[in-house]
């Protein structure tokens, strides 16, 4: 077992009077089924939720069987924990099974309001030279699976109108999104282009978060990818399951003099107390949940469940659209 933060025992402070918060207690598990015997294997997981503004984590433990004969754990150059491990015995089963308790509070006040004018924003990334904007600047760039371009610019340029607040027009293509994109598993797989799914109208939660991250930067807007989890609850009446919730994927978009304000396109909202945050980076492939190397495995079956559990007694909330991002 690899272990990280305080024991189970201790746990999340209670929430402050003043600062609504809610506790989640997360389960999450992977599993790899091979056809043929893996020899030897090493992997890279970023399941370890992040603490940062509005979340800390009170407890994590990684949970691998086989278990490694070598394992660390560091952080990347987004700030992601990342636990490496190596598994040097033969096996036909690859379980990790993260476990983490997180408290989630309500996001600043400063969030909830509209910004400097959009314009502004992009031109004060790309010329100050302090920290934040500076390494908000490596967000406007197109990577390998965002492109930027005229078709996502124009997409855009209905939200963003001449002066219009940032975080105002960011809101409004946020729903834009929603409203006029069908939610459609079978429609996308981990491997189609942004462009067509700009065609088709039709995706799942990763690629709408792509989407909206190529429209941001078309603008010279720095936004980056967010990863983790979003908390869904059972039709009224009917017990929570266990295993059935999903990982999740929305946006970040930064603020000179507020930061990174989240915005989750599947759902048509701000990121709140409903979302926890475990990894971000520029697109899906800086903050891959798990991956690896293996020697041996033949073909292989892919299964993952997961569960978040909030420990606060919150009233229940109409259900949110998600689906697992591989």
């Amino acid at each position: 077992m690899i272990r990280h933060s305080r024991p189970m025992e201790t746990p999340v402070p209670a929430p402050a009077a003043t600062v609504p918060t809610i506790r989640y207690r997360i389960e999450h598990i992977t599993a790899y089924e091979y056809s043929q015997t893996v020899s030897v294997s090493h992997h890279m997981a970023r399941l370890r939720p992040r603490t940062g503004p509005g979340q800390t984590l009170g407890d994590f433990q990684l949970q691998v069987l086989p278990a490694p004969a070598q394992s660390e754990t560091d952080t990347d150059y987004f700030g992601n924990g990342v636990d490496r491990f190596s598994i040097q015995e033969p096996h036909e089963r690859l379980e990790v099974t993260a476990r983490s308790e997180v408290a989630v509070a309500a996001r600043p006040a400063a969030e909830t309001e509209p910004g400097l004018p959009w314009e502004l924003v992009r031109d004060r990334v790309a010329a100050e030279r302090t920290p934040d904007c500076l390494g908000a600047f490596e967000c406007v760039f197109p990577t390998a699976i965002v492109p930027v371009g005229e078709p996502f610019a124009a997409y855009a340029a209905r939200s963003f109108a001449p002066g219009r607040p940032v975080l105002e027009a960011a809101m409004d293509l946020t729903t834009r999104i929603h409203r006029e994109f069908a939610f459609d598993p079978t429609a996308t797989t981990v491997s189609t282009p942004v462009a067509e799914v700009l065609r088709q109208r039709r995706g799942v939660c990763q690629d709408f978060a792509h989407l909206q991250i190529a429209c941001l930067r078309s603008l010279g807007l720095p936004a980056r990818y967010v990863s983790g989890y979003v908390r869904t609850d059972p039709p009224p009446g009917r017990p929570r399951l266990i295993g059935v919730d999903a990982t999740h994927a929305w946006v970040a978009l930064f603020c000179p003099g507020i930061g990174w304000v989240e915005f989750d396109p599947t759902n048509r909202s701000r990121a709140g107390r409903d979302h926890v945050r475990v990894a971000v980076g520029r697109d899906y492939q800086d903050i891959s949940p798990l991956r690896g190397t293996v020697i041996g495995g033949g073909w292989q079956h892919l299964s993952i469940a997961v569960t978040v559990t909030p420990l606060d007694g919150e009233p229940e909330k109409p259900e949110s659209r998600a689906k697992p991002v591989p």
